[in-house]
């Protein structure tokens, strides 16, 4: 069987995974719980409410409406890509559905090897994930361009590659779960919490720094904490730059420790590379537990 032909058949099979998952309007909408709730809670109150934080830290200095607004869209954006690139990654994954289905044992039958079955998988995960994500993306910098926009080209490329990495990450971590899942409720239930508790363990809703000590000791250990401080920066580093023009560095130090655009690992500040080595190393260390775990299936079947 030569590459070339594996290759065809791999282009088909992931092809065919993200037509399923996008054709799938339940699941695709059940995926998008998270950006949705949070644009509601943003219409609703929260732009409001960081409004009112940050001007409660910036008194006495009058911040132009266009700072305000560019802030607040850098935040709720910034919360809709570090929630998107995890939820997205666990409800697009067609591993579970063909198990279901029963759909695999055509495809194990088939002159296929199970390697390319499997990385079809992953791959159309992973491509659905970065579909959805960089809609949002373009929709956020439509946003900004029409209220206040700042970000620089090094901002831009921080928040793609943050973008590629989550997602990456999310898409691996969905599939060792799906490697042992053959329930569809098991998948719901799984899908659900993720999009109803990620929000909140890894500080895209409220600010780190409002929750109790233990809680932040505990969104510390987790590498999406690490994704979400990582798009506050490429988001809010400009409208923050802009304000420090005007705003003494005392407040500005304020803005971004109490908007999660600085983080601390109990007492010690992480730099930007420091975030981006906590999740590339986190995601390779998830790629390597997947690769082990394939390849003890793959012993065992031999068996």
């Amino acid at each position: 069987m030569s590459k070339q032909s594996e290759f065809r058949r791999l282009t088909y099979l992931t092809s065919r995974n993200i037509k399923l998952y996008f054709k799938d309007k339940i699941t695709f909408l059940v995926s998008l719980i998270t950006p949705l709730i949070l644009l509601v809670l943003f219409v609703v109150f929260l732009k409001s409410t960081y409004e009112d934080s940050l001007l409660s830290i910036t008194v006495g200095f009058n911040l132009d409406q266009k700072l305000i607004d560019a802030f607040t869209g850098g935040w709720l954006f910034s919360s809709v890509l570090a929630t998107s690139c995890i939820t997205v990654a666990f409800c697009s994954g067609m591993m579970v559905i063909d198990k279901i289905n029963r759909a695999n044992i055509d495809f194990l039958v088939s002159p296929v090897k199970k390697s390319t079955i499997q990385l079809s998988y992953v791959l159309a995960n992973l491509f659905s994930t970065l579909i959805i994500a960089f809609v949002l993306l373009l929709i956020g910098l439509i946003y900004l361009a029409c209220v206040g926009f700042y970000l620089t080209f090094v901002d831009f490329l921080l928040i793609v590659f943050n973008i590629v990495i989550t997602s990456l990450f999310g898409t691996i971590l969905a599939n060792i779960i799906w490697t042992f899942t053959l329930s569809q409720g098991v998948v719901s239930g799984v899908c659900t919490l993720v999009s109803a508790l990620y929000g909140f363990i890894c500080g895209a809703y409220i600010p780190i720094y409002t929750m109790g000590k233990g809680m932040q000791g505990f969104v510390s250990l987790l590498p999406g904490t690490y994704a979400t401080v990582l798009f506050r920066q490429g988001f809010l580093n400009g409208v923050i730059n802009e304000m420090g023009k005007t705003l003494p560095n005392e407040m500005i130090d304020s803005i971004a420790n109490g908007f999660d655009v600085k983080m601390s690992f109990f007492g010690h500040d992480v730099s930007t590379i420091g975030l981006i080595l906590v999740i590339t190393i986190s995601t390779l260390v998830l790629l390597g537990i997947f690769l082990l775990i394939n390849n003890l299936k793959k012993k065992k079947t031999k068996k």
